[in-house]
This record gives C-alpha cells, structure tokens and sequence, in this order.
C-alpha cells in the first residue's frame, strides 16, 4: 500500500535532486510527487511503497520525514472532466479536501481529514 511522505526541504537548485537520488538509491521507486514552496523552504510529498525503506534513506542524507498525510488513492482515466466529477462527488458528500495531486499509472491522490468520509464518496 502506497504511503504519502511530506518532508520540508530548502528551496534551493538541487535540493530535489538530493531527495530523489536518496529514494533511488534505496531502490524505491516514487509513484507521484508534489512540491509547494515559493520562500525559502519547501513542502514536498511524495508516494512510495516503501515507506521505512525512504524514512532510513532521507536520515541517513540528513532529510527527515516530517509527516505522513492522510489520503485515498483513486484510479481514473485519463480524459477531461474525470477530475470535475470525483471532486463533486466529494463536494456532495460534504468532504473537505487537504490535499489533491496526480500519481503515475492515471491515479489522484486525495487527502481529507475524513478518510471513511471520502472512501465512501468515491467508491
């Protein structure tokens, strides 16, 4: 089952590349990433199957995991409106979302602090 790490990283040229090379040389492979930060530092999250095989990885290169978020990994096809749907499917279940990227293979990951809530919705 894939995990959703966030770790805090400098927002700086390379600090990404460090990151990755760490999971891949754990031979983790990442299904989805998302990066937000315009200052100084970053919030990145990131999907893998590994979870303990990254949380050593990023130690070990002085990164921590600062989080695992809460989320619902959703299979979907790719063509337009697919998001729009799912997302009034949640809006209609009174869902509130706290996290939203696409993964690798037509995947979204969602996050809410209601997990059975969203489960629900979108099953």
């Amino acid at each position: 089952m894939p995990f959703d790490l966030v770790t805090d990283i400098e927002n700086r040229p390379g600090a990404l590349a460090e990151v990755a090379t760490a999971i891949s040389d754990a031979g983790v492979n990442i299904a989805a990433a998302t990066c937000i930060g315009p200052g100084n530092q970053a919030e990145l999250h990131i999907l893998v199957s590994h979870a303990e095989a990254v949380w050593h990885a990023l130690a070990i290169s002085n990164l921590a995991v600062t989080a695992s978020a809460r989320w619902w990994l959703s299979r979907s096809s790719d063509q337009p409106g697919v998001l729009a749907d799912l997302t009034r499917r949640i809006a209609r279940a009174g869902i509130d979302l706290d996290l939203v990227y696409v993964a690798t293979r037509n995947r979204i990951v969602f996050g809410a602090p209601d997990l059975a809530g969203l489960s629900a919705a979108l099953s």
